[in-house]
């Protein structure tokens, strides 16, 4: 069976990269106005949203919002982080969850904020959100769809992904048709270096996808395990850690407590330098009212950063958790 990946994955390899511009062999991150250098992300958030339709694959459609009423939502909550010091911010909705590029990209022009916007196909939820086309194409096809996004932009847009992001179903075994989005996000980025960020939950489920990328020959530094706050044994970050996997604490709009443990438990086992940390918050839903309620991107400044200075936290610190790791973990490998 790995002999058939490693075969697929030469395929995706041979068919693309020999037609990759050698700009984008240079370019250090696709933002939604364009490439910008790798040392410019500066204070970085790298779990949020702007915009999330949760009605289903075979209903979503930009014809269930006004993009000028969710700009006149979102735009203050972006110019309220960027007085904080925000100067970047990751957008991990997916496709087929009403992922605009054409409004981020607005968004980004009259906030200031550099922001990120991403490929891949959102497996969660028994699949809710997938196409019917991914039941039947295999991990290579899927992927070449990834890598079009890449080598041409998203859509019509013309805008370029700077992240795979998908998601997978708390199981074990995986699911096959988990396993595949994995095996296309391996493929992906193999052509095209992007970092992989998988929604997932626990180490159970996060340490099976990584044995299926290092099964394709690709380091587990080129994957962001999602959600990691939802693993209770402290000890399996350690396990992650030891491989290169960034560990991301990604739903800190609602809650603080259980990242100040989490990051005390990094700090004082010496993995800091693995830990990515932001809100997973936002959104505007189209399904309700005025777009419903928009959780601010704060709570890292205002709640856990005085939190954790009490208990030895510093500047270094903070800079390592919101600017450097961001970046090691999204740039090129």
């Amino acid at each position: 069976m790995q002999s058939r990946y490693s075969f697929l994955l030469l395929i995706a390899i041979f068919s693309f990269s020999c037609s990759k511009p050698a700009n984008e062999e240079k370019a250090g991150f696709n933002s939604v106005t364009g490439a910008i250098s790798l040392d410019s992300l500066g204070l970085t958030l790298i779990h949020e949203h702007m915009l999330v339709d949760f009605i289903g694959a075979d209903s979503v459609s930009s014809n269930r919002y006004d993009r000028d009423k969710v700009i006149e939502k979102v735009l203050p909550y972006l110019l309220e982080v960027k007085e904080l010091g925000v100067k970047t911010i990751f957008d991990c909705t997916p496709s087929y969850l009403a992922k605009d590029p054409g409004l981020l990209k607005i968004l980004s022009e009259k906030s200031g904020i550099q922001i990120m916007t991403n490929t891949g196909f959102y497996g969660a939820v028994g699949g809710k959100y997938l196409p019917d086309f991914v039941k039947t194409e295999n991990a290579s096809q899927i992927a070449n769809r990834w890598i079009s996004d890449f080598e041409n932009g998203i859509d019509e847009s013309g805008i370029k992904p700077a992240f795979i992001k998908i998601s997978v179903n708390e199981e074990e075994p995986l699911r096959e048709l988990d396993a595949k989005l994995v095996r296309a996000a391996g493929i992906t980025h193999s052509v095209t270096d992007l970092t992989i960020a998988s929604h997932t939950g626990t180490w159970n489920t996060a340490k099976q996808e990584v044995e299926i990328l290092q099964n394709m020959e690709i380091d587990p530094s080129a994957f962001v395990w999602v959600h990691a706050q939802a693993e209770q044994d402290f000890q399996n970050y350690l396990s992650a850690a030891q491989l290169g996997v960034w560990i991301s604490l990604d739903g800190i709009g609602w809650s603080i407590q259980e990242y100040v443990d989490r990051l005390l438990f990094a700090k004082e086992n010496d993995i800091l330098g693995n830990i990515l940390i932001s809100h997973d918050a936002g959104w505007y839903d189209p399904a309700k009212p005025d777009g419903g309620d928009f959780q601010p991107f704060t709570n890292i400044f205002k709640e856990l950063m005085p939190a954790l200075n009490e208990k030895g936290f510093d500047q270094s610190d903070w800079k390592l958790l919101l600017e450097e790791n961001p970046e090691k973990a999204f740039s090129k490998k």
